[in-house]
């Protein structure tokens, strides 16, 4: 996928790299075909931790928490019901099936 993202960036773009779970298991890693993109296009590609930024946690969740009451932020779930389909749901995770945060509901209270 960023060979695509790549060829379709502006000059000068940036472009955040956080976290690739569908390389996680993967016996051969999936490379850059065309790196030279980065170059001519004048791209900046960072890496992303989230613990470089962990100090700033509790006022994201006092700010997205408001939003997200307010109905600024909408998010999506992927839901299933049972324990017995989260092994699939995982595996659907780790491949790129779900949409959202995946979610396995055990029980319903």
């Amino acid at each position: 996928m960023l060979d695509a993202v790549l060829l379709n960036m502006r000059n000068h773009g940036r472009i955040l790299a956080c976290g690739m779970i569908t390389q996680y298991n993967q016996d051969k890693l999936e490379g850059v075909h065309n790196p030279f993109c980065l170059i001519t296009k004048r791209v900046r590609m960072e890496g992303f931790v989230v613990f470089d930024y962990w100090h700033l946690y509790p006022q994201f969740l006092e700010t997205t928490t408001k939003s997200i009451k307010k109905g600024k932020i909408v998010y999506v779930e992927d839901i299933v019901e049972g324990l017995e389909n989260a092994p699939p749901a995982l595996i659907g995770l780790l491949i790129g099936k779900n949409v959202g945060k995946q979610v396995v509901v055990v029980a319903r209270e």
